[in-house]
This record gives structure tokens, sequence and C-alpha cells, in this order.
């Protein structure tokens, strides 16, 4: 028995080579190793895809009409339309709770021009006016806390006079947040004036 193998003849070797060949032009056959695998970088760009449709096929006309009605469900919402408004402040109890803050004077609402102001003062080169900048500051956060506790406690006790139960989860945090907020760039506008006797809308 001989001990090695008879190398295959030319022939066969050319057959072989012409098989690979036509299996790997085939369409119908899966790639094989003589195919380069495609970068992974590729393969992303060409299954990415934009995440807003490209509007350039629009008429300049339908593009203002769009900007219009963007803006005027805009203005809608900073008015506190129902419809317009985010699922967050829709409802009678959320505008009670918006109102109970709008009717009055809070602490926080004054903080950060305040706390702007004690930025400026720091910035000056005399001692006392960095020291002093520095306990109104702190002292207006304290009174600004003790006040948005007080208003709570107070909203609370009109809340359930109006609803017959107490707020719901959430609703001190949507209170508190909505004091600590300048009048004028509250979202939903102030619907009431201050002083305004609060009432269910």
């Amino acid at each position: 028995m001989p001990l090695w193998k008879k190398s295959a003849e030319p022939a066969e070797l050319s057959a072989a080579h012409t098989a690979d060949a036509r299996s790997s032009d085939d369409p119908s056959r899966p790639a094989g190793k003589g195919r380069p695998t495609p970068k992974r970088r590729d393969a992303e760009a060409a299954n990415r895809r934009p995440l807003v449709a490209a509007d350039s096929h629009k008429t300049p006309e339908a593009k203002a009409k769009a900007r219009a009605d963007r803006q005027a469900a805009r203005e809608a919402m900073l008015r506190g339309e129902e419809r317009y408004l985010s699922p967050r402040d829709r409802g009678p109890e959320r505008r009670f709770l918006r109102d109970a803050v709008d009717v009055r004077r809070s602490i926080g609402e004054f903080l950060l021009p305040i706390m702007i102001t004690v930025l400026a003062l720091s910035l000056l080169p005399w001692a006392w006016a960095r020291t002093g900048g520095f306990f109104v500051a702190y002292g207006l956060m304290i009174f600004a806390i003790i006040d948005s506790w007080m208003l709570w406690r107070r909203v609370k006790g009109h809340f359930v006079e109006a609803f017959g139960h107490l707020p719901g989860k959430g609703s001190a945090s949507y209170v508190v947040l909505r004091a600590f907020q300048m009048r004028g760039s509250r979202i939903p506008r102030p619907a009431v004036k201050r002083g305004d006797e609060l009432r269910r809308r």
C-alpha cells in the first residue's frame, strides 16, 4: 500500500476550478468566502434612514401653511386650550392647581433674577459684596422652600373643597415647580390675575 497519495491530475484541477467559478457566479447560491464581507460602517450607512421625511417636495405655500399651523398650535397651547396641552397639563384639576399658583406672589418666582444679581455681585472686588450676596442667596432659598411648603398646604386644602378628594400623585411637584418659575415664563400662561378669587373653572 503506497504511503503517499497520488496528486490530482491537471485536468481534474481545472474542472474543479471551473465548478467553483460557476457556483460563485450563480446569484441563486449564497455568497461564499470568495466575496468580501462589507464593512460595518458601510452596512450601517446603507440601513440608515432619516427620522423625519424630507419636505423638499412641498410647495412654498404648503410649507408656509405648515409653519402657520405650528405657530397657531403653540399659541393655543400657551393660552391653555385643552386640546393643545400635553397630557400632564390637561384636565380641570391641573387647571385649578395652576390657578392656585398664579393668583398669588411666590418667593420662588423671584429666585432666578436675584441669583443672577448675586452672581454679578460676586465678581466685584469688594469682600462685603461677595459675603452679602452669599447670605442673601442662601437666605432667599430657605424662604422660598418654606413658602412653597406653605403654598402646597393651602392649595391642597382648597383642592379638597373644590373636588372632594385629595390631589393626585405628582400634584405637589407640579405646584412647586410652577411656583419657582417666573410668571412670564410659565407654560401654559397664567389665566388669572394676582389677587383673583381662586375657584374651579
